[in-house]
């Protein structure tokens, strides 16, 4: 995981605190209570987990979809096809992660009576960092695997045309003793968000990770926000990535490319597209022989030879895990930049409080 640049701009922020503060600011914009706080939870979780660009740094755009952009705070999913394990979820034009909560915990109570279970979401915005969605099958003692559309920052390689999606996937192996094995990646090379988290910072962001408009690697962040996101892996990537977006968007009829709308002018409310499985692990092989050997894995990952420099090799997901253990005692370090948008946010809908 790449550092972001500077501390010397961030403060430590109390999780618990945040949350309630960034639930209030959704109950300001018409939610449901119980759905301001799970988004909440989510973009927090997201934090503490150290993905910063799908943390609390989405409230201030969040807002703006709810009151002005069309998308409906009150939105409820609900299932319109269940052909045995296969779901079609409508999201309601709900907020992605109302959708996505709905949708897999669905899949998860399906997968109980037919091993695997299948949600297609269509309707949907949004939904956050995927490794929540999946590690909610493991909690359940389950293999999660989920997958969005995304706006188009990519072009097909070799080309300077903006059409691709990142269009990332997680997956998640529960383990025994070990923090859960998961993966969760878009298959470019850095996220847009974290893009912006170093123009807050007036940094340069690191060679590799983006192209200009005309397909010159830079790392001057307007021009690359102006420009294309490289794909992780050359062709390799973007094929990834164009058949990820197909599954999480085709399956349920939800917008796929530029069917979603652009950079510009944002994501067309209620088009996302998502998928989320949930696999029923103990169909397939004793659930405590399979935790044993993920437990392995991840040892036997951590405990291989480093090469020269490197200071420790982690598993997907252990580094996460230990910012989110460390971080919920020391607090979720912020930039003022962020806080600030917070506060300006709250205050336009009248939200009192601070942190």
């Amino acid at each position: 995981m790449a550092s972001y640049p500077g501390t010397e701009n961030e403060r430590h922020v109390d999780s618990v605190a945040l949350e309630s503060w960034v639930a209030d600011i959704f109950s300001a914009c018409g939610m449901r209570e119980i759905d301001a706080r799970l988004i909440a939870h989510t973009l927090v979780k997201a934090d503490l987990r150290g993905i910063h660009s799908h943390g609390v740094l989405r409230v201030p755009e969040y807002v703006v979809k709810l009151t002005r952009g069309g998308v409906d705070p009150r939105g409820a999913p609900r299932l319109i096809s269940a052909e045995v394990g296969a779901l079609v979820v409508d999201g309601g034009n709900a907020m992605g992660q109302i959708a996505a909560e709905f949708a897999m915990t669905t899949a998860i109570e399906r997968a109980r009576t037919n091993k695997v279970a299948v949600a297609a979401v269509n309707r949907s915005n949004h939904c956050g960092a995927l490794d929540y969605w999946v590690l909610k099958a493991v909690d359940a003692g389950m293999i999660g695997i989920a997958s969005t559309n995304a706006l188009p920052t990519m072009a097909p390689w070799g080309g300077i045309d903006k059409i691709v999606g990142m269009n990332p996937i997680a997956i998640a192996l529960p383990a025994l003793n070990e923090p859960a094995i998961v993966l969760d990646m878009a298959f470019g090379a850095t996220a847009h968000g974290k893009m912006r988290v170093y123009r807050q910072k007036g940094a340069s962001i690191p060679e590799g990770w983006a192209f200009d408009k005309d397909g010159r690697p830079t790392t001057d962040v307007e021009e690359a926000l102006a420009g294309l996101i490289q794909p992780v892996g050359g062709h390799k990537g973007i094929g990834l990535a164009i058949m990820t977006g197909m599954l999480s968007t085709l399956l349920s009829g939800a917008s796929y490319g530029t069917e979603l709308g652009n950079m510009v002018d944002g994501a067309k409310p209620g088009h996302d597209g998502q998928i989320f499985i949930a696999i029923e692990a103990a169909a397939f092989q004793p659930l405590g022989e399979l935790r044993r050997r993920v437990d392995a894995v991840s040892r036997q990952i951590q405990s291989s030879r480093r090469a020269s420099g490197t200071a420790r090799l982690y598993p997907p997901g252990l580094l996460e895990a230990e910012f989110e253990r460390t971080r919920l005692v020391t607090g979720i370090p912020l930039n003022n930049e962020t806080l600030t948008d917070l506060a300006e946010t709250a205050e336009s809908l009248g939200v009192r409080g601070t942190i």
